[in-house]
């Protein structure tokens, strides 16, 4: 099946946001010694988009530049009862390294995943880098291209969270929910039209799963008043405009969905995989949200291609990460 024309699409439009910022990124892989990340840098620093910081397991950084970070990571996590020694230990640690360096600003974001899993990555990025100001839940979004551009914005589709929260409580979904609507806005560079998905639209069936999705809505509109969001809305329903039409007529999300919040993480991870496999799309991700500052992950089967496109977000993710 072909690539998307709105995964190309997409990417090109980004490597040109990109080229417009100003100074370039440093954007720093854990992952240095493996040779996708190698070849994905060499292309990134070729095409002038961003400054690559290669670690290698042994060589990572001086002992200057060792000791400023194993003091930071000690001060960020002494409350938890982690040693002076200990965080020594811990700093030696690519994927530690990499967190720390975007922490103290000496790198704007770092890409990690090739070759660790999804819970290192993430815990590192936790640990040292830690969250933005006033959010409880990080939580994480791929975005999809798929082939038909009626889908969406333009075939782009945010799909969260598919990788992080297993089972997340109404005020989780919530914010969830408004963490992949800033995703949608700055890096698909579209206004968020948000569904809560379920196997229930507006009532149409009982339960307490759907009680969930329900009261997520609640919260989400209290917090967040001028978004555009509805639910619960089965997948058709946020999708195709005559279902949306049918099934719930008034809303002004069913049948215009650019932004899908799963109701957890297994239908969430499963749809992802469903929709690139059998329906042909492309999926960038899983990207982090709620962050301080940008650090994202791979899958372990992951391309430099795909690393590559993870690159792009993850400094254009830096130009809008909180203060």
């Amino acid at each position: 099946m072909p690539v998307p024309e709105s995964a190309a699409a997409f990417l090109a439009a980004q490597v040109e946001r990109l080229r417009r910022v100003n100074p370039k990124r440093r954007i720093v892989f854990p992952e240095g010694e493996d040779s996708r990340v190698k070849a994905a840098a060499e292309r990134l620093q070729r095409d002038d988009l961003i400054t690559p910081i290669l670690l290698k397991a042994k060589n990572g950084v001086g002992e200057q530049e060792s000791r400023k970070y194993a003091r930071l990571y000690f001060e960020r996590r002494r409350a938890k009862g982690i040693t002076e020694m200990e965080a020594a230990e811990v700093v030696k640690r690519p994927l530690y390294t990499a967190a720390l360096m975007v922490a103290a600003g000496d790198a704007d974001g770092f890409v990690g995943g090739a070759v660790n899993t999804t819970a290192e990555t993430v815990r590192a990025a936790l640990h040292a880098v830690g969250t933005a100001p006033k959010v409880r839940t990080v939580s994480s979004a791929f975005l999809l291209a798929v082939q038909n551009r009626n889908f969406g914005h333009n075939g782009l589709l945010a799909f969260a969270d598919c990788a992080i929260v297993i089972d997340p409580g109404p005020v989780e979904l919530a914010e969830i929910a408004i963490a992949t609507a800033a995703t949608t806005r700055n890096i698909l560079n579209a206004e968020p039209v948000v569904a809560l998905l379920s196997f229930s639209t507006k009532g149409s069936a009982q339960h307490k799963w759907v009680d969930k999705v329900v009261e997520a809505l609640r919260i989400i509109r209290e917090r967040a008043p001028n978004l555009r969001v509805d639910g619960e809305l089965q997948a058709d329903a946020a999708l195709i405009e005559s279902v949306g039409n049918s099934k719930a007529p008034g809303s002004m999300v069913a049948g215009r969905a650019n932004t899908l919040i799963f109701p957890d993480i297994a239908s969430g991870n499963i749809a992802v995989k469903l929709v690139e496999r059998l329906g042909g799309a492309v999926s960038l991700g899983p990207f982090l949200q709620g962050l301080a500052k940008p650090a994202n992950d791979l899958s372990r089967g992951c391309s430099a291609e795909d690393i590559y496109g993870s690159a792009v977000i993850t400094a254009l993710q830096s130009v809008h990460a909180p203060v």
